[in-house]
């Protein structure tokens, strides 16, 4: 179960989602996760530089920000973008977001209140 996350709201349902991981690749493919916690500004959200990430950004500027979900059963917040790296910062813009989580963990918590338009995996509660 897949569900948009509208970027306009991004900043507001990452409040649900204060750690996450900063996941990029080299030039040969080689995936570096390293934790962060993103801060939003002006539509892009600033993350604390390392130095395998500002490298791998160097090679292929295409990142995915993973948030695991704040509850058991519940929602993985994941964010595909792009990234440039500088030496205090890295400035990630985001190209699409979304919540996701196997059907099998529907009984978890429910979708965020900060999303809106959840389709048929939302509950009132």
């Amino acid at each position: 179960m897949s569900i948009p996350v509208d970027l306009k709201r991004l900043a507001s349902v990452l409040l649900d989602y204060p750690e996450g991981y900063l996941l990029t690749a080299s030039a040969d493919g080689a995936v570096k996760a390293v934790s962060v916690g993103p801060v939003a500004a002006e539509g892009h959200l600033i993350l604390q530089p390392s130095t395998g990430s500002t490298a791998n950004l160097d090679a292929n500027p295409k990142a995915t920000l993973l948030f695991p979900p704040p509850a058991p059963r519940g929602f993985t917040l994941l964010v595909d973008g792009t990234a440039e790296a500088a030496v205090d910062r890295i400035r990630f813009t985001p190209a699409s977001a979304i919540l996701h989580r196997p059907a099998r963990h529907a009984d978890g918590r429910p979708v965020p209140e900060s999303v809106s338009g959840c389709g048929n995996d939302c509950r009132n509660v």
